[in-house]
């Protein structure tokens, strides 16, 4: 087993961190699903936003699944990797990490591929510039 295996890592840039706190859980105690998609989209905006040089809107969220749940007080981090630019959309896949509460070591908790399209002024579809 190589190293890369061993240990996990991120893929792309880092794009967001915020902490989850006790208002965004459930009766579990464990961190809403929809406050961490919440994060993601917020995080996936923030790169489009960059890629497109302007107002972008969210149009599909494909394949998520949760590998682990979110705990009070963790440090989540966004991760965004820009996979496909089109003529007016962004394709991107974003990771979410957290902290193991144990010994530190970086844990996944799921990603996403959401897709972004760059909209002018009157919220119309407009091309991305290169």
């Amino acid at each position: 087993m190589s190293d890369i295996d061993s240990t996990p890592t991120p893929q792309g840039e880092l794009a967001l961190q915020t902490i989850a706190m006790p208002k965004d859980t459930n009766a579990e105690g464990d961190i809403f699903g929809g406050w961490l998609l919440s994060q993601m989209d917020l995080a996936g905006a923030i790169a489009a936003r960059e890629v497109a040089s302007g107002r972008v809107a969210t149009v599909a969220i494909e394949g998520m699944a949760f590998i682990t749940p979110v705990h009070v007080g963790a440090v989540v981090s966004c991760y965004c990797d820009v996979i496909e630019i089109g003529r007016s959309s962004i394709r991107i896949v974003v990771e979410v990490w957290i902290d193991s509460p144990h010994d530190g070591e970086p844990i996944k908790v799921t990603e996403g591929e959401f897709i972004f399209v760059a909209i002018d002024d009157k919220r119309r579809t407009r091309t991305i510039k290169s």
